[in-house]
């Protein structure tokens, strides 16, 4: 009894020291956070952002087509010659909850007399389209029912455009604002050296980082305002362009881009707390990733081959470092818009379900005139397409607030 016991102790300690040893072995290293790409629910609320895409092969997610007028003819893939539509039967599925299917005549009625203002660049273009024509399936064709409200083209790529659904007295509009603050352009004879040697690029113009653009004053009063920025804040479209970041009345030439973004989303937080907003529904919506292969837009990069989603499985590692430190800002400061009482303020996360679709943009089929040659296009959405889905997103979020319109034309 006596040996059997003292074979079960020296056993336990043996068990102990090793386990000990193991306590001081160095461990692998955590897998860092992805906060950016999916996202906690908030409240118990759902969280749209976690999911995954579902073939549905029966129908379309959406009830327009590259029939609706209005389109950019960029956006409109098969028309361009893309053979295959299997990008338009994908429907994202949260994880534990389900997402409300788009009722464009319940939207409608909750935006009667009011209006819905989309600022951004051209990826925000492509969500204020696919809004316009999600709307439009459910009004009746006739003249006048929707319109341009200053009888601008569509194809129209600069300033504003304002599309009036007459019979609701609403308007869904989109401003150009690629960076969100004022660039400003020097006359040439103005101009001068970046510095920084030979080699330097002329300082062609200025990011405003403490100004918003001069229509700025048009998002004021908008029962929903969708804000995006993301694709120009580069070297490429900053300083390598020649347009360097200014505050007052002093130009820098050494201003590191994440720090010029950061003072470009106060100057927008303190537009959104003052009194132009009161009421209003606020959405700042995440970066739209985008799908080159084998090369960048400029040095051959692709997309072309590409018909189905991404998947996370597999141990395949999504590539947000591109963008995850530009989510971080801007959700940092939609929590301060929101810890200053706006709680119909969010950050409208489609950044994880984007990243998977690869296979959603125009690549190679562009827009007529398009000369040979020219870059894919791997950073748009083909419509209908993805897009939709970040409109039924917002619309979850929007039933979710209890929105209704509060402006009156």
């Amino acid at each position: 009894m006596h040996a059997r016991r003292a074979a079960v102790s020296s056993a336990l300690l043996l068990l102990f020291a090793a386990l000990s040893v193991l306590t001081l072995l160095p461990r692998a290293p955590s897998p860092p956070p992805r906060p950016f790409l999916r996202s906690r629910a908030d409240g118990g609320r759902c969280d749209y952002s976690d999911g995954a895409w579902v073939r549905d092969a029966a129908a379309a997610p959406t009830a327009y087509g590259e029939d609706c007028p209005f389109l950019d003819p960029g956006f409109q893939c098969a028309r361009n010659g893309r053979g295959d539509s299997s990008f338009r039967h994908w429907r994202w599925q949260p994880r534990g909850c389900d997402l409300p299917r788009f009722d464009a005549r319940e939207m409608l009625e909750r935006s009667r007399n009011g209006r819905i203002v989309f600022a951004g660049d051209s990826i925000g273009r492509n969500q204020w389209e696919s809004m316009v024509c999600m709307l439009a399936s459910a009004v009746p064709s006739g003249a006048g029912r929707i319109y341009e409200r200053s009888g601008k083209p569509i194809s129209r790529h600069k300033g504003y455009l304002a599309m009036v659904f007459a019979d609701y007295n609403f308007s869904v509009e989109y401003y150009r604002a690629p960076m969100l603050v004022m660039i400003d352009r020097f006359p040439s004879s103005s101009r001068a050296s970046g510095g920084g040697g030979s080699g330097a690029a002329k300082v062609r113009g200025a990011v405003r980082l403490d100004v918003l653009p001069r229509h700025a004053d048009r998002w004021a009063g908008a029962d929903v305002l969708v804000l995006n920025t993301g694709h120009w804040w580069n070297e490429h479209k900053t300083i390598k362009a020649g347009n360097y970041f200014m505050v007052g009345k002093r130009l820098n030439v050494t201003t590191d881009i994440k720090e010029a973004f950061r003072l470009s989303l106060q100057t927008v937080r303190r537009w959104e707390l003052s009194a132009r907003l009161p009421k209003s529904y606020l959405f700042f919506r995440s970066y739209s990733p985008s799908h080159y292969s084998n090369g960048t837009w400029d040095s051959g990069g692709s997309c072309a081959a590409q018909q189905e989603p991404r998947t996370a499985t597999g141990g395949e590692q999504l590539s947000e470092e591109e963008y995850s430190w530009m989510n971080a800002a801007i959700s940092s400061a939609m929590r301060g818009v929101r810890s200053e009482g706006r709680r119909n303020a969010r950050f409208l996360n489609i950044t994880y379900m984007t990243e998977l679709r690869r296979d959603g943009h125009p690549s190679r089929h562009r827009e007529p005139g398009t000369p040979p040659g020219a870059p894919e296009d791997c950073s748009h959405w083909c419509l209908p397409g993805v897009p939709d889905a970040w409109n039924q997103v917002l619309y979850a979020h929007l039933l979710s607030m209890g929105y209704a319109a509060r402006a009156k034309h």
